[in-house]
């Protein structure tokens, strides 16, 4: 029997089982890193991402459309890690609104939503590449459209099928569109973490899951309250929680309530999405708060703990001290610049701290900060104008993001790629120019940073021509791999080498737990042989790429001479001339020479065959036939085309 139409709950079971699935294989995603390093975290980012929404998912019974697509974009948005995770939850988002204002979906429905994804998800990135999980996204899109237009199916399940198995063909094609995962023989991560969730919605769709149970971690946004309470009597008892239907314009509503909110409790939630705002308050007077909260609109998902009962002094306790600390912080005038740097280790952590930046947000190799610790980084940095410092490719969007969500500061994102991009950022910043000009100095100096790092292989490989094997120490610039060594002094040595060129004036070498203090200086303190030797090296090394390039010129020269000698034309001159001497082209050229001649001879016995040209067909005073050059004669000729 067809499906013709499912409900919120079973899109929210499809959900929840979607997730579980995403999560029992993350750590299999995580090993589809294409680049042979342990830095994996496709399948850990999307995880924490859409968990962040299982947490709100789960919380609700029997939701209404609207309700579960609220949780689902608002929970997937401040959760969202990474490029993958914030891309899964752009393809979330866009689904939600689409289904926004139904009571039931049928594949007209989910066929457009599943369109609207793929649009919002290739719109939050600045630069899109194929290969990778937008691709898959595509391609479902592309599928549903196709179904709709060209299928008369009404089955939900007939419908998914057949979006899934196109996405999943999708998919295997990765490889081919993106050389480095051919290299590495995976298929896109990204596009891996969506199939596997989307594969486990689908079996909850058909009947195959009966437990949506979730485990999730707390990662809600908390803003602390301020209050003038004593220790003694500051206790906010109840936990409060609701969903207002607006009646008003939204941005007013979430300033203006959670500002009343902050007086009468803590631990402040208030968000903001379309037509409704979800609210989430400690309190010790539930009614005050839903009072408040119904001048803005009709309230529904009421629910009110006693946490008294369930958490007793420990809740008490930490609501006292939260509110103490906010206490202090409100009563600080706000600077009128600050700064937030990612940061992974004490050390690189300390240089930032050295150079003046005000919170560190740890993470940034296998374990990439959210957009809600972003959030939480920003509300802790009492400032102004807060430039964000991501130091890490996968984190500018999250940044982007969480810049979007923030209404009372003012974020400038500096989208520096790595650390000595971000240190480079901040040694640039110049206290008395304004916020503008130091944006444009901090984004354009640290571009003059050559980067590298020095890392070992987790797999046997071959990359940028390079065999590696497990356990190889390689050195990297750009993601392009230019050394493998056998151990990480020889690796770091030649990595310098290839990167210091004429311009460089300085060479900082940063190193990780697994190098000592004494190496690292034996490294930095090369005595003057070695660096003499290194600078020879490398200048022999320009040498001969100067003398192979001025040798192809050479030899592309005397080829076209040549060539136009013996009336070959140019365009079939297509010889790789890196690999080629003279000798070989010497002997093609007479090959094409002799080629020409014989097709030159059968163009002018065919010409000579066909009625004489009519008046102004030829040129007044042009060179007779036996003269002219192969071009010219098909001009005149049926070989034309």
């Amino acid at each position: 029997m067809a499906l013709k139409s499912i409900d919120a709950v079973m899109i929210q079971k499809m959900f929840l089982s979607g997730a579980k699935a995403l999560e029992a294989k993350k750590e299999y995603i995580n090993e589809l890193n294409v680049f042979p390093v342990p830095d994996g975290d496709t399948g850990t980012n999307m995880t924490m991402t859409i968990m962040s929404a299982a947490k709100e998912v789960t919380s609700l019974e029997k939701p209404g459309m609207d309700e579960l697509g609220k949780a689902i974009s608002s929970g997937s948005l401040r959760g969202a890690r990474g490029n993958s995770g914030v891309i899964m939850s752009q393809i979330f988002r866009g689904f939600v609104k689409e289904i926004k204002g139904n009571d039931t979906l049928d594949v007209n429905i989910i066929g457009n939503a599943v369109q609207h994804a793929a649009e919002t998800a290739y719109k939050a990135v600045m630069k899109p590449k194929e290969g990778t999980i937008l691709t898959v996204a595509k391609a479902g899109a592309e599928k549903a459209q196709d179904m709709l237009i060209n299928s008369d199916t009404e089955d939900i399940i007939e419908f998914c099928d057949a979006v899934v198995a196109c996405m999943e063909e999708t998919l295997l094609k990765t490889p081919d569109m993106l050389p480095v995962l051919k290299q590495a023989g995976v298929v896109d991560s990204g596009g891996e973490g969506l199939m596997t969730f989307l594969r486990g919605a689908i079996d909850a769709l058909k009947g195959k899951v009966s437990d949506f149970t979730v485990k999730v971690s707390g990662t809600s946004r908390v803003v602390k309250a301020s209050t003038t309470a004593t220790e003694e009597d500051i206790k906010f008892g109840y936990c409060t929680e609701f969903i207002i239907m607006l009646e008003r314009e939204k941005d007013v509503v979430e300033h203006q309530l959670k500002e009343y909110l902050q007086k009468i409790g803590d631990c402040v939630v208030v968000v903001a999405d379309d037509d409704i705002v979800k609210v989430h308050v400690h309190t010790n007077d539930p009614g005050l708060a839903i009072q408040k909260a119904l001048t803005y609109g009709s309230l529904t998902s009421m629910k009110i703990d006693n946490m008294r009962e369930e958490h007793h002094e420990k809740v008490i306790k930490d609501a006292e001290k939260a509110a103490r600390a906010q206490e202090e912080k409100s009563s600080e005038p706000a600077k009128e610049v600050g700064f937030i740097a990612v940061s992974a280790g004490d050390g690189l952590s300390d240089i930032f701290k050295d150079l003046g930046v005000d919170y560190i947000i740890e993470g940034g190799q296998t374990m990439n900060p959210s957009t809600e610790d972003i959030l939480e980084a920003v509300d802790k940095v009492n400032a102004k104008n807060i430039f964000v410092l991501p130091n890490n490719g996968n984190i500018i969007l999250a940044a982007e993001q969480a810049k979007q969500l923030t209404e009372d500061k003012n974020l400038i994102v500096i989208p520096s790629k790595n650390i000595p991009q971000g240190i480079s950022a901040m040694i640039n910043f110049v206290g008395n120019k304004s916020v503008g000009e130091n944006e444009k100095n901090m984004s354009t100096e640290m571009l003059n940073i050559k980067s590298g790092q020095v890392t070992y292989a987790v797999r046997d490989t071959n990359m940028d021509g390079k065999d590696i094997k497990q356990g190889d120490f390689m050195g990297l610039t750009d993601k392009t791999i230019v050394a493998v060594e056998k151990n990480v002094d020889d690796a770091t040595k030649a990595l310098i080498a290839e990167m210091i060129d004429d311009d460089a004036e300085l060479v900082s070498i940063y190193y990780g737990a697994d190098v000592s203090e004494e190496e690292a200086e034996k490294l930095a303190k090369m005595d003057a042989d070695e660096k003499k030797n290194y600078e020879l090296e490398q200048w022999k090394t320009r040498a001969e790429k100067a003398e192979k390039q001025n040798s192809i010129n050479e030899l592309k020269s005397e080829t076209i001479k040549q060539a136009t000698a013996k009336g070959i034309p140019l365009d079939f001159i297509t010889f790789n001339f890196e690999h080629e001497t003279a000798e070989t082209i010497k002997s093609k050229l007479e090959t094409l020479e002799k080629a020409v001649k014989t097709e030159r001879e059968k163009v002018i016995n065919e010409y000579s065959k066909e009625p004489p040209p009519k008046t102004g067909d030829i040129i007044e005073g042009s060179k007779p036939e036996s003269q002219m050059t192969y071009e010219e004669l098909c001009k005149l000729s049926k070989y034309k085309n």
